[in-house]
């Protein structure tokens, strides 16, 4: 059986300024090497690959700002959560200000139903800030 954290070194041709491009992100986001940035964007790509295909159950978290004094804004938004088409994993609520609350939602379920999910509470009148990130398993 092979060893899966094995490491296997290879090269890559890149034309000047496009190395040029990936040294700027590589020094923009902290990275240690150009190894761990193109590691990250291959990782990056097989989730947008996974919930692209649809075939197979993902993860996400929905963070959304709202205003908790829109009239039943709150409970709309729990009646979106306990559909039984998604499992929500966990919930975190937070008081920004006066009007405004954070809520990050974990859910986990495909990627279709997910999607539908976000674009639900997105599109409530009160919600003022909606996005999706997207996560599934990967290997290495």
């Amino acid at each position: 059986m092979p060893n899966t954290d094995e490491t296997i070194r290879f090269s890559v041709s890149l034309p000047k300024p496009l190395l040029e491009d990936l040294d700027r992100r590589l020094v923009n986001k902290g990275y240690a090497s150009r190894s761990e940035l193109v590691r990250d964007m291959i990782r990056e790509r097989i989730v947008e690959e996974t919930w692209e295909r649809g075939d197979t159950e993902v993860a996400g978290v929905l963070t959304i700002v709202y205003d908790h004094h829109q009239r039943e804004l709150t409970q709309h938004i729990l009646d979106i959560q306990h559909r039984q088409y998604v499992h929500i994993v966990a919930a975190t609520h937070v008081h920004m200000d006066h009007h405004n609350c954070l809520e990050t939602i974990i859910i986990r379920g495909m990627p279709s139903d997910i999607e539908r999910l976000s674009l639900e509470i997105g599109g409530l009148r009160g919600v003022r800030f909606a996005k999706l990130t997207r996560a599934s398993r990967i290997e290495n």
